[in-house]
């Protein structure tokens, strides 16, 4: 054995790598903080206010969200997960908005539990209305 072997081979000093760590941290942190959606969903025009029901609503799959018009000219949101076991909901028809997986509806005005297993309401998710159009807050 030589006294080569015995010695590990130089790395970067510890220092070295924290503050790389650090930087690279620091801009992950910026990037995060920069406003910039990277889900892709805010800001997103969902749908015409023509396109939703009064009584009903509409379920938007990619965005993870349910709108319904409960009454005339009022638009709610929802997540459109169950709390149950977070099946996504199918449907909504006068006035309930429907899980298929284990029969839960909730309701079109508040998003609260009108039918179990679920207990816990749907989460509120925000839109605007703007002119005709309902947009992804």
């Amino acid at each position: 054995m030589t006294s080569e072997s015995l010695h590990p081979a130089a790395g970067p000093a510890r220092r070295t790598v924290m503050a790389a760590g650090a930087a690279g941290l620091a801009a992950a942190l910026t990037a995060c903080g920069s406003g910039d959606d990277s889900s892709g969903t805010a800001g997103t025009v969902l749908a015409g206010t023509a396109d939703i029901p009064e009584g009903g609503g509409k379920v938007f799959k990619d965005q993870g969200v349910v709108v319904t018009q409960p009454t005339a000219g009022t638009y709610k949101a929802f997540s459109s997960k169950c709390t149950h076991q977070g099946c996504p909901v199918s449907g909504v028809a006068d006035g309930v908005i429907v899980c298929p997986c284990h029969g839960s509806r909730f309701s079109a005005q508040d998003g609260s539990v009108k039918k179990g297993p679920a207990t816990r309401p749907l989460a509120a998710a925000e839109i605007t209305v703007s002119g005709d159009e309902i947009t992804l807050a």
